[in-house]
């Protein structure tokens, strides 16, 4: 990647986990949508980078590696300074956006206020449309997807980076079993197993509960876009909340997010074409409760039955079949 010269462009700063970043990346499409041809520079967690690795006009990416002393930040402001940009959109809240030269500021502060994080971002920057979740794939990429996923596929992500967001993955055998029976919303269906590399452990009991003839292994898939690319061919898509959840609703799969301890108003999978089952718990009923420790792992989605899962997926089903937008993808 060439990098950053003297011309102008456009400096989107974002997040480090993939959640954020996804539900942040219809800032940077409006932003592309308003200025035209401006090269594009990402500053963004390692974690989070491939999602802007077939970002039209990007001409440079910035990984902000974590250095004390914020080491980092001086890092960017270094690679960054000699040069004044069309549009900087700093999502981070950090001091770079106020010391570069710019012709135009976006600076995101959080406020603590009951909204979703998309909603957040529409107001705090004063975008006159909400930011919709943006990803973009090229084209082999997507051709090689839809090879891999060339059937009725329900997609399920069983992991997720707390143990205590994390549905029980026998509970998710039983669901998977429902939702493709002949009876179910998809009977026969192909059933992809999605998650990271290094959370096969949480995923295996899942995997082995499927029948070889209908089980597809997309763990620790190459690339982060390869993975959205899949799940964009996918039927329908079932997961704790996770950063996966958010690709599977931005690759514009029917999403169903599985909610315990995090505020679904806050970060629900976006889009018309989603829906959440939570815990009968609410967030603060368990995030409060007596005894509360983040540091443990043992899940607190253990109030949430197969029952309330399925019948939310059912409903789901219905809704998008009824609506006229569903493509029957994986048909």
């Amino acid at each position: 990647m060439a990098a950053v010269g003297a011309s102008s462009g456009l400096l989107f700063i974002t997040a480090n986990r993939i959640g954020d970043a996804v539900l942040s990346s219809g800032v940077l499409a409006q932003l592309m949508e308003s200025n035209p041809g401006q090269p594009i520079t990402v500053a963004c967690g390692p974690v989070t980078a491939p999602l802007f690795a077939d970002l039209p006009g990007l001409a440079y990416l910035h990984p902000l590696v974590r250095r004390g002393r914020v080491g980092h930040w001086w890092d960017l402001w270094q690679a960054m300074r000699g040069k004044r940009w069309r549009v900087v959109a700093d999502l981070r809240g950090s001091l770079i956006g106020w010391t570069l030269a710019a012709d135009q500021r976006l600076m995101f502060r959080p406020a603590k206020r009951h909204e979703h994080r998309v909603e957040e971002l529409g107001r705090q920057l004063g975008l006159a449309t909400l930011p919709q979740p943006t990803l973009w794939m090229s084209d082999q990429r997507r051709r090689q997807a839809r090879a891999l996923i060339a059937r009725p596929t329900l997609a399920v992500g069983p992991t997720a980076n707390w143990g205590a967001k994390q549905w029980p993955a026998e509970r998710f055998a039983q669901a998977v079993a429902r939702l493709t029976a002949p009876d179910g919303i998809l009977p026969g269906a192909q059933v992809a197993v999605f998650g990271a590399g290094a959370e096969r452990a949480m995923a295996d009991p899942v995997l082995r509960a499927i029948p070889a003839e209908r089980r597809l292994d997309c763990l620790g898939m190459g690339h982060l876009l390869d993975a959205a690319a899949a799940l964009s061919h996918c039927s329908f898509y079932l997961g704790n909340d996770s950063g996966l959840m958010h690709l599977a609703a931005a690759a514009g799969v029917p999403t169903l997010g599985l909610f315990g301890p995090s505020p679904e108003w806050r970060y629900r999978p976006w889009g018309p074409d989603s829906a959440v089952v939570r815990t009968p718990q609410s967030y603060e009923d368990l995030v409060k409760a007596p005894g509360f420790d983040h540091r443990r792992q043992a899940s607190l989605m253990t109030g949430l039955s197969v029952d309330a899962v399925v019948e939310a997926a059912e409903a789901l089903w219905t809704r998008m079949n009824r609506s006229g937008r569903w493509s029957g993808r994986g048909a």
